[in-house]
């Protein structure tokens, strides 16, 4: 645990003590009627935990924003307290709360029912922070940094048979960039046991890079924009579920403004022309559902492996990834909420392909491992640390 963790905990430590000692003192020394004893306890309770993880917990997190808002933390601690002195009096309706231990208990009920309410209320004002802030265009930037306009950097795996064709595509699809700005295009073999590198370097890429063994589609992503010298980086899969014509429209948004642009095949104007197996379809909203562990926007669609970032942002986003597999996508959307970074969803028309190396069901369970370490190194502070 780092030690903004261990503050975390000794905080709430601190205040469930004062919680418990202020209903027992209100209620078992001055006798105080019950409702009233535990809405004066909840109420010091909350203000005590509002300054103290204020000043103490997470005085040096930039990322944590209900201890900066007042206004929405009274308003979700009122509810939640209620919540606990409703709770509180129903279970001790039956019971005598004359025996302290009794009362105690029960309460301890009454102040995990409280921090499911306080946890949804906090997320809900988060949530709609981290999306009002994303939502918002940034204007009059200076250009962002890069010698090209466009690099797309293409993560590839056993495609010596493919990836010949997948860059000669891109060209094609992206002549228009490369006649007014410039292309560039990156291919980053991930420790294929075949001739990937060679064929993409005879099928005229402009940069190959060979990693010395297989880590995943995350590592290679990062491998590549790492080298990329467009002004803009997209990345996309190697067999082009998404024609490239598409990141034209990825390039543009990001021209006008945005840090982050990303396709949606879960968007309204999304064409689908040949449809995923049942089992990958079900897998994959699963696996977007279970994203709300660890990010607080509702976006529509993490796993689009179609995505575009004005170079220096994106850059500074994959240097802080630790993800090497295919959650390195939530990752990034993490990483985008912490940095505020302005993003926009599009929508994209897939061509699904059974040629995917992705396994459903091994592959799918290190996805759900992954989401609970993005969860658990966050809370843990590496994000902020590299080092760590």
């Amino acid at each position: 645990m780092t030690s903004r963790l261990r503050r975390f905990a000794s905080v709430g430590a601190f205040v469930t003590a004062v919680d418990l000692g202020l209903l027992a003192g209100l209620r078992h020394g001055l006798r105080l009627p019950l409702p009233l004893a535990d809405g004066a306890a909840v109420a010091v309770a909350s203000v005590v935990s509002f300054a103290v993880n204020r000043s103490v917990t997470f005085a040096d997190d930039p990322y944590v924003r209900w201890v900066q808002r007042p206004l929405a933390f009274a308003f979700v601690s009122t509810v939640a307290g209620i919540v606990d002195v409703g709770v509180l009096v129903s279970l001790a309706a039956p019971v005598n709360t004359d025996s302290l231990p009794t009362l105690l208990g029960l309460k301890g009920i009454a102040i995990l029912a409280a921090a499911t309410v306080r946890v949804a209320g906090y997320r809900r004002l988060l949530f709609e922070h981290v999306r009002s802030v994303q939502a918002r265009r940034i204007e009059g930037r200076p250009p962002a940094p890069g010698d090209v306009r466009l690099s797309v950097v293409i993560p590839a795996y056993r495609e010596e048979a493919r990836v010949a064709a997948t860059v000669a595509q891109v060209r094609a699809a992206l002549a228009p960039v490369a006649d007014d700005g410039g292309l560039e295009v990156v291919v980053v073999d991930d420790g294929s046991p075949d001739g990937t590198s060679d064929a993409a370097r005879a099928a005229g890429a402009d940069r190959v890079i060979t990693q010395p063994q297989n880590r995943g589609k995350g590592a290679a992503v990062r491998a590549g924009m790492a080298v990329a010298r467009g002004r803009t980086i997209a990345f996309t899969d190697a067999d082009l579920s998404y024609a490239p014509e598409q990141i034209l429209d990825l390039l543009a948004q990001v021209e006008d403004g945005w840090d982050m642009v990303v396709g949606s095949r879960r968007h309204v104007e999304t064409n689908v022309l040949v449809r995923t197996r049942r089992l990958r379809e079900v897998t994959g909203r699963l696996f977007n559902a279970l994203t709300t562990a660890v990010l607080l926007g509702q976006y529509r669609d993490t796993q689009c492996g179609l995505k575009a970032f004005r170079s220096d942002v994106g850059q500074r986003l994959a240097s802080a990834g630790r993800i090497d597999g295919f959650a390195f996508d939530v990752e990034l959307f993490h990483l985008a909420e912490r940095d505020q970074v302005s993003l926009a969803e599009v929508p994209v028309t897939l061509v699904n392909h059974e040629t995917s190396t992705m396994s459903v069901g091994r592959d799918a369970f290190r996805m759900m491992r992954d989401l609970f370490r993005i969860r658990r190194w966050a809370a843990e502070g590496r994000y902020d640390d590299p080092a760590q």
